[in-house]
């Protein structure tokens, strides 16, 4: 835009630094050749869900915005999963009111799903993503080479949210991932790839033409993440995100087959998909979950709809590649579909 140098502040996952001990050094190469570029710092940080529950990793990229002068003409570019984007997200956003943000997600959690919306935040109240804003990147750039030193519960958890998206938008990405779970377990790049463009084009499209700033009670994306989100934070956080959601679609989807909405044939395909990777579809804590009580309502369910606002509004499946909504939930059909997973 002017002559001026623009000023760049990259924020790097510890983890990912630590497996890629020579990144640092490139990218500081890199900007050697790209004079009208100032790379103001590389500041290395814990990623993980523990850094959203304070305000500690916010707090301290707050500290390096102020320290190195990055303004409004400046960008942020972050490295790293989906929860240090969530957290670098809402520090570009509130900082002068919105910083440029770069995103350059490390996991297929990231890639094929946050990375490419619009929200951030951080948890409190013990209370997940409660404080946060609505603000797209400035870009998102996907490498999948960045994958390849990722740990085998965060490839899992990368499926579970593609999963997720083919059974509510897309019953052709649905039977592509079916068809290829092998190749996609193994990381075969071409299958893995095509996950990621396909997983990240369903929810960017549906972001743009739906409801972005989810002024409406309707969340197809957080299908699964009613329980998703207790399981969570019941687990302490040792079960990852796309575990836990991976749970709670398998939960919804006994739940839509009892109910009358999805044919017992699609049901046990999807659970079946789940058990071919290994996913674990059944946590003793769910049983708990469903047993909590909050204004004569499940307990999670009732903070989902606080969250979202306005009615309770829970995503169901009617067939394969086919959402559809529901405002009151059957317990008898909760507690018997949570039974039978138990035993699926």
């Amino acid at each position: 835009q002017s002559n001026q140098e623009t000023k760049i502040l990259l924020v790097m996952d510890q983890g990912f630094y630590d497996l890629h001990t020579n990144l640092a050094d490139e990218i500081k190469q890199w900007f050697t050749f790209h004079k009208h570029l100032h790379l103001k710092n590389i500041f290395i940080v814990s990623g993980g869900e523990e850094i959203k529950n304070s305000q500690d990793t916010l707090q301290s990229i707050w500290n390096e915005i102020h320290q190195h002068d990055i303004c409004k003409h400046s960008f942020v570019a972050c490295i790293g999963g989906g929860s240090l984007l969530d957290v670098c997200g809402f520090a570009c956003a509130t900082a002068h009111r919105g910083i440029p943000l770069i995103r350059i997600p490390t996991t297929l959690l990231a890639m094929d799903d946050s990375a490419a919306g619009v929200k951030n935040s951080i948890n409190y109240f013990h209370k997940k993503n409660f404080i946060g804003t609505f603000t797209p990147p400035y870009c998102v750039i996907n490498d999948i080479k960045f994958l390849e030193s990722l740990g085998h519960r965060d490839w899992l958890s990368g499926i579970a949210e593609a999963i997720k998206v083919a059974l509510i938008r897309d019953s052709a990405f649905f039977h592509y991932i079916e068809s290829n779970d092998n190749l996609i377990l193994n990381r075969d790049k071409d299958a893995v790839l095509k996950l990621v463009e396909r997983s990240a084009e369903l929810h960017l499209n549906h972001i743009a033409s739906g409801d972005p700033f989810e002024r409406t009670s309707s969340r197809p994306l957080d299908f699964g993440h009613w329980m998703a989100h207790a399981l969570e934070q019941k687990s302490n956080y040792s079960i990852k995100h796309g575990e836990a959601v991976a749970a709670g679609i398998a939960l919804d989807v006994m739940y839509s087959f009892h109910a009358g909405f999805l044919p017992e044939d699609e049901c046990n395909r999807i659970l079946k998909l789940f058990r071919n990777f290994g996913f674990t579809i059944y946590y003793s804590y769910m049983e708990d979950i469903i047993h909590e009580r909050k204004n004569n309502q499940v307990k999670a369910m009732e903070e989902f709809r606080e969250h979202l606002g306005g009615e309770l509004t829970i995503t169901m499946l009617e067939g394969i590649g086919k959402g559809m909504d529901i405002h009151s939930i059957q317990l008898a059909v909760l507690i018997r579909s949570l039974q039978e997973l138990k035993i699926a």
